[in-house]
């Protein structure tokens, strides 16, 4: 009878250690897979850049000719 409640325990002991290690393996592979998921935003975001600099030239280019016609409009207004 003592045997049996040993086995027993033995048994749950190793059903425990298998069970955690299994959800140990399971936290490694989705903190892995977290961090890949990351890798492959910044790659993305990083090939976003040249288009960003692109359009914000763009941009600059717009403004500058806004306040170079907004200037030229106050000195007529001024000199009227």
């Amino acid at each position: 009878m003592i045997e049996l409640i040993i086995l027993g325990i033995i048994v749950l002991a190793v059903l425990y250690l298998w069970s955690l290690y299994n959800g140990l393996v399971t936290a490694q592979m989705r903190v892995k897979e977290s961090f890949s998921g990351i890798d492959v935003q910044l790659k993305r975001r990083s090939s976003l850049i040249p288009n960003l600099v692109e359009t914000v030239k763009g941009y600059a280019a717009h403004e500058k000719e806004v306040f170079k016609k907004v200037t030229e409009a106050r000195a007529l207004t001024i000199n009227r």
